[in-house]
């Protein structure tokens, strides 16, 4: 076990050197390559040329395959049954088909569970798993991961050279599940011991003098279960290590499958994965020997979302938070799986309106995405997704309504890759490029003390996401150890846990000319998760030129307001209070409750740039979307006004713009617009796309 520990913590830092650029993979001539997913495993035999013939007729590209097929792959340990696979492959092949194949590792057969328990994980309630699910499998266990290197070594060997086989996808939608199991345990405490190196520095990080939760050496330590301990029992700061932890072993996990693959696949073969578009405990960020990550998303959840139709458009934020997040991390991204119609899981499974799926794959097009493919093919008969549609009917042949609307969009993306317009992405466009910095640690971070039922972090940095997509600004998510000067406005929101070297960078990135906007509850601890022993966000006081003394929020049901440029703003989720040093830096003050008068927003010149510290969170960010649009008129870069779930983008010389708001909206073009698809009175769901 110590030896297999050891395997885990050597974490790799350097990137493989045969996966710099992510974009070789994807012609510079094409806009997006669409595929879609395929289970060969569960129709028989007869059918699979017919599919395969079909898919090529309707334009797809690509079909992605054995994701779940590990039990028909090595039936028993050791036994490997490639053959059937083999003909599934040629057949797509020989219908002009690429092969995304997959690493099974999502879905162990019940043999090994048998023969091996202890590759399953453990519920908080220290319920082991048991077959019949998926992802039910213990990442540290060491049986798992030696018979999990066994299959994909066959699996590099056997395909890795073969010509139709374009790329892999590793597991399937990493979660980064919690895993309570005693192997979990020791590899925590190991993870620990690497972390802190002494019981003492770990004491210190943890505040365990705080109820005597103090420990006397590593070997003590379990973790943190919030199930048995319950809310006020559960140290915060040992609950954040256990989700830095959990992102660290489903990281390491996906590096380790590539590591093996690498020593088999042609270089012309990429390693991808396809996490989850709704953030979750997963960190993709972490990953290191992929060449880019792609993502899945089901826009349509069951919940009302946007407008009277929202419930049949989808979350009009999903796709937008997707592609902006993923894209930045290799600069390519793309959707691995995208819903073609109805699924099973959601609240309520209404139907789509006719068009929605249409304008799912624009919007991703606009955005960035080089690839698109529908979960799934054809909707299966049986099993807990039977209700789950596909892009064909029951019956095998007809093409559901999703399915046409992939036909559609797949002609008109050949129309446009034939029209390649060449053109430079407009300067003025580029000049608004801005910055979303993003910390999954962050995320942690506020999920473990919210301290306001009713704060979301995730939402929260969505409001600004789309304040500026309604401006028509160009949005990237990135990391602390980014390129910030590639950016000429950047927002840090409420970002809790800060260092001296980030405020420095901080510092640095406006004095330079950038647009540093910091939102409340930024730089209020440290990175073990202290308080300072200093004023509230005491680090930020010599960039903003104001002290936070306090802050202060209401009870939903009631209201308080801030007054800026002779209009009044409500809000009661968040209040940071503040005392500029020169009384020029006031921009926004609190109008009524007992500080009235106070500020709740600086502003003042740094170097050559700008810093805005926006400390009150209203409620329809109106007021900050004003402040935002006056940086960016204060730079002589106009701005649009685009209403809620209307979004643009300029892609490959061409504009898209997709509708999610239920209504329909007339678009403002220039006079020298030429639409190429759509109509200016844009519909809902509706797509335009135009050139300048």
């Amino acid at each position: 076990m110590k030896k297999l520990l050891l395997t885990l913590l050597t974490f790799t830092l350097i990137l493989n050197t045969i996966a710099q650029d992510a974009s070789r993979f994807f012609p510079d001539d094409r806009m997006l390559i669409p595929g879609a997913f395929y289970y060969p495993e569960h129709w028989p035999q007869s059918q699979w040329e017919r599919d395969f013939k079909q898919m090529t007729e309707m334009g797809f590209e690509y079909v992605h395959m054995a994701e779940f097929a590990w039990a028909f792959l090595e039936p028993e340990e050791g036994v490997y049954t490639f053959e059937w696979l083999d003909k599934a492959v040629n057949m797509a092949a020989e219908q002009g088909l690429k092969v995304i194949l997959c690493t099974p590792t999502a879905t162990i057969p019940v043999w090994m569970g048998n023969k091996y328990p202890d590759v399953y994980l453990t519920d908080s309630r220290h319920m082991k798993g048991e077959h019949g699910s998926r992802q039910n499998n213990s990442l540290v266990s060491e049986k798992y991961i030696e018979l999990s290197a066994n299959i994909i070594h066959e699996l590099g060997k056997r395909y890795g050279n073969n010509p139709n086989v374009w790329g892999w996808q590793l597991d399937n939608e990493p979660q980064a599940k919690d895993d309570y199991s005693p192997a979990s345990h020791e590899a925590f405490r190991q993870w620990l011991k690497n972390k802190y190196e002494t019981i003492e520095v770990l004491n210190h990080a943890w505040g365990a003098a705080f109820w005597s939760v103090i420990y006397s050496s590593f070997d003590e330590i379990n973790i943190h279960n919030p199930t048995i301990i319950q809310w006020w029992g559960n140290n915060p700061h040992a609950l954040l290590d256990f989700r830095r932890f959990t992102a660290w072993v489903q990281a390491n996990d996906l590096d380790r499958q590539a590591r093996i693959l690498r020593e088999y696949i042609k270089p012309n073969q990429f390693i991808t994965t396809n996490y989850v578009a709704a953030i979750n405990n997963a960190d993709p960020r972490l990953t290191q020997e992929l060449d880019f990550i792609a993502y899945t998303s089901y826009p349509n959840n069951g919940n009302p979302n946007l407008g009277k139709n929202g419930y049949r458009l989808g979350d009009h934020t999903a796709l937008l938070h997707a592609n902006d997040y993923y894209r930045p991390i290799d600069g390519v991204t793309g959707v691995l799986e995208i819903q073609p119609g109805q699924v099973n899981w959601a609240s309520s499974n209404s139907m789509l309106l006719p068009g929605t799926v249409h304008m799912w794959l624009f919007h991703s097009l606009g955005a960035g995405a080089r690839f698109a493919s529908s979960y799934r093919f054809r909707q299966v008969l049986y099993g807990v997704e039977q209700y789950h549609s596909g892009m064909i009917e029951n019956d095998g042949i007809t093409p559901s309504q999703g399915g046409r609307e992939y036909m559609q969009f797949i002609e008109q993306v050949k129309q446009l890759e034939q029209m390649n317009t060449d053109k430079e992405t407009p300067a003025e466009y580029t000049a608004k490029r801005t910055a979303i910095l993003w910390s999954h640690e962050n995320l942690w971070d506020h999920m473990r003390q919210p301290q306001n039922n009713r704060w979301n972090i995730r939402n929260h940095t969505m409001k600004y996401h789309q304040m500026l997509k309604s401006m028509d600004v160009p949005v990237d998510y990135i990391a602390e150890t980014d390129e910030w000067s590639n950016y000429p406005t950047l927002i840090i929101p409420a970002y809790q846990a800060v260092d001296s070297a980030l405020v420095e960078k901080m510092k640095s990135y406006a004095n330079d000319g950038g647009n540093l906007i910091i939102t409340c509850r930024t730089a209020s601890k440290n990175r073990y998760g202290h308080f300072w022993e200093a004023g509230w966000s005491a680090p930020l006081y010599n960039l903003i030129g104001a002290k936070i003394t306090g802050y202060d929020m209401l009870p939903g049901n009631k209201q308080a307001t801030v007054t800026m440029n002779g209009e009044d703003y409500k809000w009661n989720m968040w209040g940071d209070l503040l005392e500029p040093e020169n009384e020029t830096y006031s921009k926004v003050k609190y109008t009524d409750q007992f500080y009235a008068g106070k500020t709740a927003v600086t502003q003042r010149d740094f170097g050559n740039g700008t810093i805005t510290y926006i400390g009150v969170d209203t409620q329809n960010g109106e007021m900050e979307k004003q402040i935002l649009k006056e940086l960016f008129e204060k730079r002589g870069h106009s701005v649009s006004n685009y209403p809620e779930g209307v979004f643009v983008y300029w892609r490959n010389g061409f504009r898209v713009a997709v509708n999610y708001s239920s209504e329909s909206y007339t678009m403002e073009l220039p006079a020298n617009a030429n639409i190429i698809f759509g109509e200016k009175d844009l519909a809902s769901p509706g797509v335009l796309v135009w050139s300048e």
